[in-house]
């Protein structure tokens, strides 16, 4: 019977490998990509968390404003139908009449309150002239005269205002603040008025139709806003650093606002972004999204505001400062994301040595079983003995080797010279096959490093051509120039410096490709020369701002520091002095000797005499990306020179007051 023809084995992975990707892929690519897809869900729950809260508060807003609406024709109607008013209205006296209405102005919170006749002649009012003249078209006091109550919010023109009250027409008025991103305009001043409008029809002492019309102006209402400010943003209601404001809008310009343009100025007269305006008053739908309020991004919610006409006309806004949430949500993405590297360290090296429990039994057996195949039936796997299936079948290999020795000693047995010469062959082959294999591994390294060093050594050469004629060139200027390089001389020592460094790059690069030709060094500086290298670094800074220098040099220690990392960290000290002096001042940097317990070492001390720092911005200086420089700083250089100073052993602190300066110290150990 033929015999059936082998099957192939089919290739695969080494078991080793199949057991790490079971072991790191939960870890490593599963659940990175359940928390990316968690991260991002939540993300967005929090987007969608912080639009539902401006939401909630543009509600409130609008609520606030109904209820204003609301109380004013209340208390218009109530007025217009009280005995007192209609016993004043029976008296014929005007003087009274108008003493009424004044002191009922004052009581119900309006700007102004008169009574008209059909033809919006005045008849009696709080303000302006009674023989004065109002507009009698308003569908509110078209309402009165036809015999209803009406309550609205109109835009009334500057003159309307000034012929109820001259006052009320100069409130009204608000110069134009340019504003990034508004909708271009050749206007200069916004001189209309949004009033709340109400009106109730009375009965004039002749027997004819009249109204009672009332209003409050709500451009510069600063208690109207106010009110909803606090209404909206109770104490505590944001967390700490978010900021809540609310805006009345007239068209675009803001007429009624709490957000600050300067310490101190309410934004009044400054405008709306032309996509807010667009969204908004063109297309009358609600914003809820961030926004650029003044100088600022705030979570926004915008509503129109339309008259009596039914005309879009204004707009009510409310909203806070974006960026305490944004900080808070990107503090907790690092943190979750430090959370998983910190578990991924944890469990991982757990889940390597359980795989390894699994793969070096069975690389061990296969191990054996090879060295078998190749001759060497003395091999075994050497196990500790184990109960589990692995340790079992350990076992089983290592009596089956047993045996297998055994039947080829009794051959051996049978033919000892034969086999004594085999093995004597077999050995010599293995020991020069072992040379022969730790010899093409040493020829392949040397190989591999003569050719990094020959690159290293001709990247090196390329660069000391230009430097030698960097160098050369510039003493060639040093002697045409003679006697006039004393204008230059620190510049020329700047360059001459820098030639230096690139040389020591090149020397190291050479002593990487030819290491015995050159030997190590150690960068030790005293500090008080690499502060006379930095002061001119910024010396343009200083002179603008028309600081003093002053240098105190008391240190007699060396430090052991890399000296552009020493020269990095002061001038980002002695910019940050200078940022906080913007009208001059004294600098002071001192240098002196002072132990840390059994350590000896030195300080650098670099103060001034600038505006100071509170407590709670102390606490977060060395905090990476924090910054007081709005739009001109990173927050990452008082982290990065901490880490610097920390990496050589040093310290980095901070001392400073409001209105009393600043002082960092450096310490750093003495280089032994």
């Amino acid at each position: 019977m033929p015999e059936a023809p082998a099957i192939p084995a089919r290739p695969g992975r080494s078991i080793r490998f199949r057991l790490l990707a079971i072991a790191l892929l939960p870890t490593l690519v599963v659940l990175p990509l359940l928390l990316g897809i968690t991260v991002a869900r939540w993300n967005d729950k929090f987007d969608a968390l912080l639009t539902s809260k401006v939401n909630g508060d543009l509600t409130i807003a609008h609520q606030y404003l109904s209820r204003i609406l609301e109380n004013t024709g209340e208390h218009i109607k109530a007025l217009a139908g009280s005995a007192q008013f209609l016993d004043t209205m029976r008296s014929r006296d005007a003087a009274r009449l108008d003493t009424l209405l004044a002191a009922r102005r004052g009581e119900l919170g309006l700007d102004y309150l008169v009574m008209i006749d059909r033809d919006g002649h005045l008849q009696a009012g709080s303000g302006g002239s009674a023989t004065g003249r109002i507009r009698h078209d308003w569908p509110v006091v078209a309402a009165a005269l036809g015999g209803g109550d009406s309550t609205a919010i109109d835009v009334f023109s500057g003159s309307e205002l000034s012929a109820i009250d001259p006052a009320l027409g100069a409130r009204a008025r608000l110069d134009l603040v340019p504003t990034p991103n508004a909708v271009p305009t050749d206007r200069k001043q916004e001189t209309r008025g949004m009033v709340v409008h109400s009106a109730s029809p009375v009965a004039l002492a002749d027997g004819s139709s009249g109204a009672l019309v009332g209003g409050i102006l709500l451009n510069q209402n600063l208690v109207f806003i106010d009110t909803i400010n606090d209404l909206v943003y109770r104490e505590a209601s944001l967390p700490e650093g978010s900021q809540g404001t609310a805006t009345l809008f007239l068209e675009d310009v803001r007429i009624s606002t709490n957000v600050r343009l300067f310490e101190g100025r309410r934004a009044l007269g400054t405008r709306v972004s032309s996509a807010v305006r667009g969204a908004v008053l063109d297309e009358g739908r609600v914003w809820l999204d961030s926004a650029f309020v003044v100088n600022d991004w705030y979570v926004s919610a915008y509503e129109p505001i339309s008259d009596s006409y039914g005309t879009r006309v204004g707009m009510l806004y409310v909203g806070f400062l974006e960026a305490p949430f944004s900080a808070a949500k990107y503090q907790t993405l690092l943190t979750i994301v430090f959370a998983f590297l910190a578990v991924t360290a944890v469990s991982v090296p757990i889940f390597l040595r359980w795989a390894r429990g699994i793969f070096k039994p069975l690389e061990r057996m296969t191990d054996t079983i090879g060295k078998v195949e190749q001759g060497n039936l003395g091999a075994r796997t050497a196990l500790p003995r184990a109960e589990d299936e692995i340790g079992r079948v350990a076992q089983h290999l290592d009596h089956l080797l047993d045996l297998i020795q055994q039947r080829d000693g009794e051959l051996r047995a049978w033919n000892e010279e034969l086999n004594a010469r085999v093995d004597e062959r077999t050995h010599e082959l293995t020991v020069a096959n072992r040379q022969l294999e730790a010899t093409t591994k040493q020829l392949i390294m040397s190989e591999k490093l003569a050719a990094i060093g020959e690159i290293t050594a001709g990247v090196a050469h390329e660069i000391n051509n230009p430097v030698a004629v960097i160098q050369g060139n510039l003493d060639v200027v040093r002697s045409v120039l003679g006697g006039q390089t004393a204008a230059v001389r620190t510049e020329i020592r700047l360059i001459d410096e820098q030639i230096h460094r690139i040389s020591q790059i090149v020397t190291k690069l050479l002593q990487f490709a030819r290491p015995e030709e050159y030997a190590g060094y150690v960068d030790r500086h005293v500090p008080a020369d690499v502060v006379g290298d930095s002061l001119p670094l910024v010396q343009h800074l200083l002179n603008k701002a028309e600081i003093a220098v002053e240098r105190e040099d008391r240190s007699s220690r060396q430090v052991l520091m890399n000296r552009t990392e020493l020269q990095q960290v002061l001038v980002n000290l002695i910019v940050n002095a200078i940022h906080a002096m913007p009208e001059g001042g004294r600098l002071t940097i001192r240098t002196y000797d002072e132990d840390r317990g059994d350590t000896p070492g030195l300080v650098v001390e670099v103060a001034d005499t600038g505006i100071g720092m509170p407590e709670d911005v102390m606490a977060r200086i060395f905090d990476p990306f924090f910054t007081t420089k709005r739009q001109s700083g990173t927050g990452l250089g008082l982290s990065i020179s901490q880490t610097l100073i920390r990496r050589q052993g040093g310290d980095l602190r901070c001392s400073s007051a409001p209105g009393q300066g600043t002082t960092f110290a450096i310490w750093l150990p003495e280089a032994l």
